[in-house]
């Protein structure tokens, strides 16, 4: 048990009615799972706002709420604390409860629209392989150490994070590198937390359903950087044009990292096949198995990073060239001479950034044979671009289902077809079942092509009208190919 004003350390209150000396057992904001003696917070959703659910969350024991808009009513011995903003509050008591775990380990977050996922967790197991107790929230998976936890979105709720990062506190963890999306920092997931690091890895079409604007979803981004104190650093990719915008109002001290333009980080690419990279960086060479001219900016923000939390150059260096993909991400296997490649690039820069990379390494000698699709109740402008990307790009193009979740996946590919250019609409084919496209692709590949099944990645599912099926890419497409 707590004390409830121990926890409301810093949160402003508007008005108290009641007791705020009384002993509180845990927050929550799913009225689902209040208890006797629980804080529930009252948030305001996209779809459904918590304060429809404060009766039910009385009904169960609830012995304090946290509201923007206090009821018409209020029961004896309930303690009831307007806010302006439930979420800040919700962010700031989930840390005073769980103790403020970020201020006792280096948390280091990772924003920007393509890159997270495998800039966090490579740091992760850079860390680990030096020796280091390491913590990860990320798109894929959450770890401490080397227990795995399930991940089911790309920043999670306060109250998880904190939980997270105090278990981790008790595990010893030193370092936590952690994704950090638009969504989250526009919905308040990362207010409280202490960041002794930012990294910007760039900025291009996506969440455009959820933000309307491309400049508010910078802005978004932005708010980030504003928000980190003096004692942290913020790390910026300078070849990116919003990201020295990213620094114009931060207090952290500022660093950059880029491949064309004058940085504190600068990496030369000396080699680009498919089995890797060698780059050189800040003068020294390095061969890495990551592959393309985007993980080669990623590998930059890794040493970078690396190289500002305290590990030697040299010892960064060789890290670096243990480091494997990250599952998902130009996630490649050969079989009977065809190499196929999996990758989450569901943007149309990620997807330009993917099969430009394969044709700056292939020969022009073989076909690049393209699978992808476009996600249900998500940005739609993108569908057209995307489609056009991959037309213009492939020698032949699959569209087909990704998650369509709620919507028609035949009206979705319809979408996405519209963006195809005349001269390359011959290129295409539509098959709404995504299994068979992938089938089809391995069918249609002669020795030495090249098929790219883009969109779902590490994804293992496939969600359609609320249910996820069984589904994964890398696995069906290993074992048609083996088939074949």
């Amino acid at each position: 048990m707590k004390v409830l004003k121990n926890i409301l350390y810093k949160v402003t209150l508007e008005t108290v009615v009641g007791d705020t000396g009384i002993n509180i057992n845990t927050i929550q904001f799913d009225s689902r799972k209040i208890d006797a003696n629980d804080v529930f917070i009252a948030i305001r959703g996209h779809v459904v706002d918590g304060h429809d659910y404060i009766e039910s969350a009385l009904d169960k024991g609830a012995s304090a709420v946290i509201v923007e808009e206090l009821p018409n009513d209020f029961r004896d011995n309930v303690t009831y604390l307007k806010v302006s903003d439930s979420s800040i509050a919700l962010a700031i008591m989930a840390s005073n409860y769980y103790e403020s775990p970020s201020e006792n380990l280096k948390l280091i977050g990772v924003t920007g629209t393509n890159g997270k996922t495998t800039i966090a967790s490579l740091l992760y197991e850079l860390f680990k392989k030096a020796g280091y107790k390491v913590g990860l929230i990320s798109t894929v998976k959450i770890i401490i150490n080397d227990t795995v936890y399930e991940s089911t979105h790309t920043t999670p709720d306060s109250l998880a994070i904190n939980q997270f990062l105090h278990k981790m506190n008790v595990q010893g963890v030193e370092f936590c590198f952690m994704e950090v999306s638009s969504h989250g920092i526009h919905q308040n997931r990362t207010k409280g937390l202490h960041f002794l690091g930012g990294i910007f890895t760039n900025l291009s079409h996506d969440h455009l359903d959820y933000h309307e604007t491309f400049s508010e979803y910078r802005d978004v981004k932005k708010m980030f950087f504003d928000e980190l104190p003096s004692s942290s650093f913020s790390l910026v990719n300078a070849d990116d044009k919003n990201g020295l915008f990213m620094l114009q109002n931060t207090s952290s001290k500022t660093h950059t990292y880029a491949l064309k333009t004058i940085a504190d980080y600068r990496a030369r690419i000396l080699e680009n096949q498919f089995n890797g990279l060698l780059l050189n960086i800040n003068g020294n060479e390095v061969w890495t198995k990551l592959i393309g001219n985007f993980n080669a900016y990623n590998v930059l923000a890794i040493y970078g990073t690396a190289n500002l939390l305290g590990l030697e150059s040299s010892e960064v260096l060789r890290l670096l060239s243990e480091l494997e993909s990250v599952r998902g991400r130009f996630q490649y296997l050969i079989s009977n001479n065809i190499t196929a490649i999996v990758d989450y690039a569901h943007t149309p820069d990620a997807l330009k950034n993917v099969l430009e990379t394969i044709n700056s390494i292939r020969t022009k000698n073989e076909e690049l044979i393209t699978v992808v699709g476009c996600g249900g109740d998500r940005d739609k402008t993108k569908r057209p671009k995307m489609a056009n990307i991959a037309s213009a790009l492939s020698s032949k193009v699959i569209f087909t289902s990704d998650n369509p979740r709620t919507e028609l996946p035949e009206q979705i590919i319809q979408e996405m077809e519209i963006g195809v250019a005349p001269q390359n609409f011959k290129k295409t084919l539509s098959i709404t079942d995504r299994k068979q496209a992938i089938h089809t692709a391995c069918q249609l590949a002669q020795p030495h092509d090249i098929i790219l099944v883009a969109g779902k990645g590490h994804e293992t599912y496939q969600e359609i009208n609320g249910t996820r099926n069984s589904f994964d890419d890398y696995k069906i497409l290993e074992t048609y190919l083996k088939n074949i």
